[in-house]
């Protein structure tokens, strides 16, 4: 009677066990489509103004300076507590395009930014250049091989490629340059029809 009662135990406790691993299964299946971008800080835009494309180096991002082809991580909106500027969530790239994209020209055309994290399953991604073992420029995601068009920011291969939209594209911010050639990032609208959500993606 206590062997039958012991072999009941062990059975509902590995069913337990399967049922946890299933709904951990399910969260991280559906993780991508929980729209985090909307817990970032002013998601409705209070409070958020015209603010300087602050470089790694502290530097003021300029157009007259800023290489062609080249990214550099930025952080968007800082707020200058170094604990809260470090999250992922506020990490975008400063791109500017390679020459064929008009990487060239004197103008925001020249540039893209992106969210930092891939829509895939939020790895940050970084930007690569044409290589001996890269053909093309483009943006690479380390941990599951998708990869983004620059100029576009939408994905090209990989499963953030296959994934529906608005969930295969890098949500963006808009740039704007002073007189001097300074750059300045817009108040964003956090929604998937204007600049995207942080980690769900955007519309093209």
């Amino acid at each position: 009677m206590s062997e039958q009662g012991s072999v009941k135990k062990s059975s509902l406790s590995r069913r337990d066990f399967l049922r946890l691993m299933a709904a951990g299964g399910v969260a991280i299946a559906f993780a991508p489509m929980i729209p985090f971008g909307n817990y970032m800080p002013n998601p409705k835009n209070e409070n958020l103004g015209r603010e300087k494309v602050i470089l790694p180096d502290g530097t003021h991002a300029n157009i007259n300076s800023f290489p062609v082809n080249h990214a550099e991580v930025i952080t968007y909106p800082r707020t200058g507590d170094p604990a809260f500027d470090a999250e992922a969530f506020r990490k975008w790239q400063l791109i500017r395009l390679p020459t064929e994209l008009g990487g060239e020209k004197l103008s925001t055309s020249a540039f893209r930014v992106y969210s930092n994290i891939c829509v895939h399953l939020w790895c940050l991604w970084e930007y690569k250049t044409i290589s001996a073992t890269r053909t093309k420029n483009q943006i690479e995601c380390p941990c599951h091989g998708s990869a983004y068009d620059p100029l576009t920011g939408i994905s090209t291969k990989g499963p953030a490629s296959v994934q529906a939209a608005p969930s295969n594209a890098l949500p963006k911010l808009d740039l704007e340059a002073d007189s001097d050639g300074y750059l300045f990032i817009l108040p964003p609208k956090w929604g998937v029809n204007e600049n995207g959500v942080v980690g769900y993606g955007r519309f093209l």
